[in-house]
């Protein structure tokens, strides 16, 4: 089936960020999109997930620093712990 031109409206800045990534992988601008439109009909879905950024490595870190407990303060059991504990000179 021969290909048609498709029309849409992108942010100039988004178009020169993706272009200049897109070249360096050695593809077109339109190859990014074929293949990005074939991958979401194979899926039947958009092939990748929306939603928040995935943490950075300093985050990620942190996370696993408090599953392990690591740098964490301690608990109180009453708000009068808590308050002593903060009047208290150390």
């Amino acid at each position: 089936m021969a290909p048609v031109s498709t029309n849409i409206k992108i942010d100039p800045e988004l178009k020169e960020q993706a272009q200049a990534l897109f070249d360096s992988l050695g593809l077109s601008l339109s190859a990014a999109v074929n293949v990005f439109l074939r991958q979401a009909v194979r899926e039947q879905a958009i092939p990748f997930r929306i939603g928040e950024p995935l943490p950075n490595a300093e985050t990620l870190r942190a996370i696993e620093e408090a599953r392990n407990g690591i740098g964490l303060s301690r608990g109180f059991s009453s708000v009068q712990d808590l308050m002593e504990d903060l009047n208290a000179d150390d």
